[in-house]
């Protein structure tokens, strides 16, 4: 017979504080662990037990439960019962039971009953036909399961280690993480009966499995049987909330998209065990801002988390809708999205895009303007209305002359600002050749226009141009004026007819010339006539004149109201004519005293060119007996060769020289080669003291005649 412990309303009271449960929140599984039935000589069949409390937090659907002993069964009420009259029970079974929610074991011991025999050990365990099972000789270790987050008290017992050759002097050991390694102390073995307990309340998302050894020594701590591998699960409870990786998420989708069209993919995480449905996920919109036109524009796929259009192609219109973007709150929810699920939110912002569905138009179908002949600039803002998005190529215009402007004198371009186009021109105009332009003007987007839009006459517009008369100064033909005139031609010569023109050919006005700038003063021009002649004499020479050309600038004025003026500029070629005489250069030769061939190498210059300069004559001056000290050789056309023929004394000598250029008629210059004879020491001249000498090349002459006679 069996005889309970005690009994509360037909049911056993566990050795787990009942009294002291928490209905706060519900925690699956078997709600006590531990259950307790006292033994009287046997069980009788279906007459119940006990009755396990088990609750999955979702209303029990599908749970299945296994009894360790195969004599027992659990019924429909949760009873444990018999299938038999069962004499030889053992002293301890466990239940399991488990669906898609929670896997759970409790433990059921029978109080006083004797040990079954060795040979049946593995049905104590249900290890013949419910679970596997490993063995090292005669040490039976099953494998156990802890549910996570348990309360207090502490320790509890969760299996038991049976070996069947344990003896008096015999002890269990358990070893491994969570026994004597870190975490230390997680669980523990009873030396002689191979209760295994936990210490405390474990978590599967730090710890979901354990691996330990059990095995058995001598009191001397000689092993005896093992190890034997002890495997611990921790069963997971539902105790994390699903988490989005942001609290924000942006996505967005082109206006006239089809219905159906993904937008964005919302991802949580739940750190529960994969395998059970604390952390199978289910998503859903939970609310939408703002709701118009629909407040199920969007829908999110409860298991993908995708979310896509609902609401029609035609009402995704982004320029009706009140918004351009919408905010969904989003809430991803475990236990498969059970009403005991717990729950994770994060929002969703979709930004509806634009794309060029309206053409640009024109505020007006004409525009006018007017602009002052010979200007350039802007001239008139064209302005148009479009609906699309600002700042994107579906808003920005692009506009183009279409026709009218043959000769490109105008130009349109897109002010970024505002985006209206800035006609200007760019070719002044002129008033007596056309006084009106009409233009055509097209606007169109930088993107192009879907397929079902087309630009339409508003995309057009015409510009009427008024040109304005400005009185235009006098223009000169040809400019610059070429004319070529010989140097030194007499002052009131005629140099050039300048002559100059009115754009205003519509006016009748006069022209007065006069002279802008005129750099050496040589000319002055009819004011009437135009005629240029000169008030001094052209020197080819002057430093006004550059490459044989003399510049002058000259204006004329109408008598317009108020008067205009133009310039013109005048360019004189002056030829030569031979009015310089050459010179030597140098000035000032230099020769060492005891020099035994002192030569000396001098040239001829010009300022006129050429044909009235080289080939110089160089000869030495008139005065007799120069040739008996000195000889002129002739090298090229520019330089000939002075040679001393005796030699003189440290001193300073003029030599008399006659320079002769090749002009039509010549010009000979009679001038003077200064020759200092100075003291040379290892390639270094002296002629500090050749200065205080000045001796006349006609007294050295003298000398040395003398000199001769006497001989």
């Amino acid at each position: 017979m069996v005889t309970l412990l005690s009994q509360r309303r037909g049911q056993v009271v566990c050795t787990g504080s009942q009294e002291e449960e928490e209905k706060a929140e519900c925690v699956p599984g078997f709600q006590e662990k531990e259950y307790r039935v006292e033994y009287s000589g046997g069980f009788l069949k279906d007459i119940p037990l006990l009755q396990v409390v088990f609750d999955d937090c979702t209303g029990n659907e599908g749970v299945e439960f296994e009894v360790s002993n195969p004599d027992f069964l659990i019924d429909e009420k949760l009873n444990l019962v018999p299938r038999r009259h069962v004499i030889d029970s053992g002293d301890v079974m466990f239940v399991h039971g488990v669906n898609n929610h929670v896997d759970d074991m409790a433990q059921v011991t029978i109080m006083g009953a004797p040990s079954r025999s060795p040979q049946t050990l593995r049905e104590i365990l249900g290890l013949s036909d419910m679970m596997p099972y490993r063995s090292k000789r005669s040490l039976l270790v099953p494998p156990m399961f802890v549910p996570e987050n348990q309360r207090a008290p502490f320790p509890r017992l969760i299996g038991k280690v049976i070996s069947s050759n344990m003896k008096e002097d015999h002890i269990f050991r358990l070893t491994g993480r969570g026994a004597d390694q870190d975490p230390k102390g997680v669980f523990s073995i009873n030396r002689l009966t191979g209760d295994v307990a936990v210490s405390r309340a474990l978590d599967r998302e730090a710890i979901a499995y354990y691996h330990l050894q059990v095995s058995t020594t001598d009191l001397s701590g000689k092993l005896v049987e093992g190890p034997a591998d002890l495997d611990v699960s921790v069963i997971d409870q539902n105790d994390n909330r699903p988490v989005f990786k942001e609290p924000r998420y942006s996505g967005e989708v082109q206006e006239g998209s089809p219905t159906g069209t993904t937008v964005m993919t919302m991802t949580a995480y739940d750190a529960d065990d994969p395998n059970t449905d604390n952390a199978v996920l289910r998503y859903i919109i939970v609310r939408q801002l703002p709701d118009k036109p629909s407040p199920n524009m969007f829908y999110i796929d409860p298991e993908r988390g995708d979310i896509v259009t609902v609401i029609s192609p035609h009402q995704l219109d982004r320029e009706t809708l009140p918004t351009t973007q919408y905010e969904l709150e989003i809430v991803a929810k475990d236990m498969a999205g059970s009403e005991v699920g717990l729950t994770g939110t994060a929002t969703a912002t979709i930004t509806i895009t634009d794309r060029n569905d309206h053409a640009p138009e024109f505020t007006h179908s004409l525009f006018q303007a007017s602009v002052n002949e010979g200007s350039t600039g802007v001239v008139v803002n064209l302005t148009v209305d479009d609906r699309d998005d600002p700042a994107t190529g579906a808003w920005r215009a692009i506009y183009s002359i279409i026709n009218g402007d043959p000769n490109q004198n105008f130009e349109i371009q897109t002010n970024l600002d505002n985006n209206e186009g800035m006609l200007s021109v760019v070719k002044p105009l002129d008033y007596e050749s056309a006084m009106f332009h009409t233009l055509l003007i097209k606007v169109e987007n930088e993107d192009p226009l879907v397929p079902d839009v087309v630009y339409g006459s508003s995309s057009t517009a015409t510009v009427y141009i008024t040109v304005m008369d400005v009185n235009e100064g006098p223009v000169f033909f040809p400019d610059p004026l070429v004319v070529i005139r010989r140097e030194n031609i007499p002052v009131g010569s005629f140099v050039a007819m300048l002559n100059a023109t009115d754009p205003d050919y519509l006016q009748t006005q006069s022209i007065r010339f006069s002279v802008l700038r005129d750099p050496a003063d040589w000319l002055i021009v009819n004011p009437f006539k135009g005629n240029v002649t000169t008030r001094a004499i052209l020197d080819r020479e002057s430093p006004h004149v550059h490459n044989n050309q003399y510049t002058a600038l000259f204006m004329a004025t109408d008598n317009g109201s108020p008067p205009a003026s133009g310039t013109g500029t005048l360019i004189i070629t002056i030829e030569d004519e031979n009015d310089n005489a050459p010179y030597i250069f140098p000035s000032v030769a230099r020769v060492c005293e005891d020099s035994k061939d002192m030569n000396v190498v001098i040239g001829g210059r010009d300022k006129d060119i050429h044909p009235n300069t080289d080939p110089f004559k160089i000869e030495l001056g008139k005065q007799p007996g120069l040739e008996k000290t000195w000889k002129i050789s002739r090298i090229n056309d520019t330089h000939s060769q002075i040679m001393l023929l005796h030699s003189l004394k440290k001193a300073n000598y003029n030599l008399p020289l006659v320079l002769t250029d090749s002009g039509v008629p010549p010009i000979s210059n009679n001038t003077e080669l200064k020759v200092q004879v100075c003291t040379c020491k290892k390639n270094r001249m002296d002629c500090s003291h050749a200065g205080s000498i000045q001796t006349n090349i006609l007294l050295l002459l003298g000398l040395v005649l003398l000199s001769i006679l006497c001989l």
